[in-house]
């Protein structure tokens, strides 16, 4: 299916795919995203393997990896074919761990693996052909590792520690593919934040870092010489009209206790750096923050009603569309985004599977 890339002034013709993972039942969904007409096309379902959870694309776009949380714990590799969307699986490799949270290097030749329930973190080859092998290092980090990703210039890394309130700061050798303790190595989050996911922005000067607990989400400067990051400023995204009370892990809340609480979810940026979106599950909600470039300052905007429990959502390459996931939903929502004000429409929807929970795009530019 032929659709219209928006961006740079102007049009070029791309096939868009979109795939979600469905925890409970063991699948991925794929859909065909037309960015002309702004319809999302169920395509095929794709078996996985039970408690299929977290995606990752790899940079050159040909493979999708897909982290199964049920024991035996693995990481799955499948071909993309540019002209279907079809998954072809290709190979499986072990993880040590139950792993929320993938990615590769910048390179392509590693995947990272971060583990809430073994506080550590893991680096897995990716061979010549793109299949993801065997883990080959894991490093302890804080407790309730959450995420992980390599700066853009791949000489350094970062790993959230949800339970610690922290972030390991790591310098990674994209040679060997070894991670190691920077110095310093641990850079404290303010209490009771839960770090949760991160991005950096496109031009590489900030890092976004998402609170599960507070709702907030703080900007770092990023030093590319030393591999640091250094507190810029923290905005809210839950306003108090939501009426919720601070979040804290789930694990250690009552049974009895029903009080609404934060509960933080995903975190993405637009390719021009100029809008930050975060969800929330308790009021299934998505908040839209806008950026200064030039400081990374974060400014609240608004924030919108989604689909139920978002715990995954994501933003396609032109930044004009958002895919969004509920885990208590059974319909995945498309929505078209204002570049001039950052503000999202619902424009469709289409099934989806039990628990769904994390949601990537692929786009192949067509002759």
């Amino acid at each position: 299916m032929s659709a219209t890339l928006f961006g740079a002034g102007q049009a070029a013709q791309a096939q868009t795919y979109v795939y979600v993972s469905n925890a409970a039942d063991g699948a991925i969904t794929s859909y065909a995203l037309d960015r002309t007409a702004g319809t999302l096309e169920p395509l095929k379902t794709t078996a996985a393997g039970d408690n299929v959870m977290p995606l990752a694309i790899s940079p050159d776009k040909q493979h999708l990896y897909a982290s199964l949380r049920s024991a035996p714990y693995r990481i799955l590799s499948y071909r993309i074919d540019r002209e279907t969307g079809k998954l072809t699986q290709q190979g499986s490799g072990a993880l040590p761990a139950s792993m929320p949270h993938i990615a590769t290097d910048q390179s392509g030749a590693y995947l990272f693996g971060a583990s809430y329930s073994d506080n550590l973190v893991s680096v897995s080859p990716i061979d010549e052909y793109g299949v993801v092998q065997n883990a080959q290092q894991t490093l302890e980090t804080g407790r309730n590792a959450h995420a992980i990703h390599a700066s853009p210039d791949n000489r350094y890394a970062f790993a959230t520690s949800l339970g610690d309130d922290r972030l390991s700061q790591l310098r990674f050798d994209a040679d060997s593919g070894e991670l190691s303790s920077n110095d310093p190595g641990v850079l404290k989050t303010q209490n009771a934040t839960g770090p949760r996911h991160f991005v950096f922005s496109p031009n590489g000067r900030f890092v976004y870092l998402l609170g599960e607990f507070s709702g907030a989400v703080t900007t770092y400067a990023y030093n590319a010489d030393t591999g640091t990051l250094t507190h810029i400023a923290t905005e809210q995204g839950i306003p108090a009209s939501l009426n919720l009370a601070r979040g804290a892990a789930r694990e250690t809340i009552d049974e009895s206790d029903k009080t609404p609480r934060i509960w933080a979810a995903d975190l993405h940026i637009t390719p021009d750096g100029r809008y930050v979106y975060a969800s929330e599950r308790t009021s299934s909600v998505i908040t839209t923050f806008e950026a200064d470039p030039e400081t990374g300052e974060l400014t609240y905007r608004h924030h919108q009603t989604v689909e139920k429990q978002p715990r995954g959502f994501q933003i396609d390459d032109s930044g004009r569309y958002m895919v969004v996931a509920g885990q208590l939903d059974d319909r995945v929502g498309l929505y078209r985004i204002d570049p001039e004000s950052g503000e999202f429409t619902r424009i469709d929807d289409a099934p989806t599977g039990r628990d769904a929970n994390w949601v990537e795009i692929v786009s192949f530019d067509t002759p």
